[in-house]
């Protein structure tokens, strides 16, 4: 590592802990959740890329671990994060229960076009979700890029009659995002688009700004590879702002946290209350909204709460390995 701030990969191997927790509905297809965390002389930081990851791009992750560890973040510029609430692929009639645990949320993301499920389930998620939150609450809907452009259309103008603030990645490529806002404008339909997946997947993050494929832009920490980061994305890409999260711990949510509190202007909740969604942490106490909003501040880990999600040794083998294989690949990028 060129910096001299970074630690070697003894240092970083020394301090690692392996936990696994539950969730307590599926979510993004897994129902527990693991997680590597980092103890660093600047605080703690995650390493969970989603396990079919290659290497290539969970070292992205690991390079936002070592930041939250050993450099810290940049400077805020608010002491509090408005966030929303998030709502999984439930049936209708769990949307209230899943609301009911977001304190003093106004705002709910709705995740749509799940595998396996159909449009009339999207609708009535969303239907149940406008009558918890009523006329005054914001919903956005996140498909995931699971629609095609025709789906997508079909999908939104249906649905815009919720009152959609954004629609988030509702087509997988930025040619077909351009070309959907392209025929909601022409259908009447008022629906904003999101690029969430065309920024932290892409080798070109920027190319949804140049081509007019977004109104809005997500950005996550761990996959553009740390705060400062994902700053320079959302700065570059010159789009309203969104910091959501990675289905992380605490932890992790601290880091989406400072991504938020240093951004100059943040007009829309940000998807940072996730840690609802697992039915254990590492923190004390969790980073989960009070009032509709997350504090700026770095998460507290509790020895207890490590040693009761720990993971089995092979699982700690496993990622000590991973972590490993990260290592030289950020190694190798050093390099070139």
């Amino acid at each position: 590592m060129p910096d001299p701030l970074l630690p070697g990969l003894s240092e970083v191997l020394e301090s690692l802990h392996v936990v696994r927790i539950p969730m307590r509905v599926r979510f993004r297809g897994v129902m527990e959740r693991e997680a590597v965390l980092l103890r660093g002389p600047a605080g703690w930081g995650e390493f969970a890329p989603f396990l079919e990851y290659d290497d290539a791009e969970s070292a992205r992750w690991l390079a936002a671990t070592l930041e939250a560890g050993w450099q810290g973040w940049p400077v805020a510029q608010r002491s509090s994060v408005p966030v929303n609430a998030t709502v999984p692929a439930v049936p209708a009639d769990q949307v209230a229960a899943v609301l009911a645990r977001y304190d003093g949320c106004t705002t709910a993301k709705v995740k749509v076009a799940e595998r396996g499920q159909h449009l009339a389930d999207d609708v009535d998620r969303v239907a149940a979700v406008r009558e918890v939150m009523g006329p005054e609450g914001r919903i956005r809907v996140d498909a995931n890029g699971g629609w095609d452009l025709e789906q997508a259309r079909e999908a939104l103008t249906r649905l815009a009659r919720y009152g959609l603030e954004y629609a988030e990645q509702p087509c997988a490529t930025v040619e077909d995002l351009a070309r959907l806002r392209t025929a909601l404008a022409r259908g009447g339909t008022e629906v904003l688009v999101a690029a969430d997946e065309s920024i932290r997947k892409a080798s070109d993050p920027l190319r949804v700004a140049r081509e007019g494929a977004a109104d809005v832009v997500v950005v996550k920490v761990a996959p553009l590879g740390g705060v400062r980061a994902a700053l320079a994305v959302a700065q570059e890409c010159g789009l309203p702002t969104v910091v959501s999260s990675a289905l992380d711990t605490s932890v992790g949510i601290s880091a989406g946290v400072a991504l938020a509190a240093a951004l100059p202007e943040l007009p829309f909740a940000c998807g940072l209350g996730t840690v609802e969604l697992m039915a254990g942490d590492v923190a004390v106490p969790s980073v989960v909204p009070r009032g509709g909003s997350l504090p700026v501040t770095a998460a507290e880990v509790d020895p207890l709460l490590l040693e009761r999600w720990a993971a089995p040794a092979e699982r700690r083998d496993w990622w000590v390995d991973r972590v490993r294989r990260c290592w030289e690949v950020l190694g190798a990028d050093d390099r070139r």
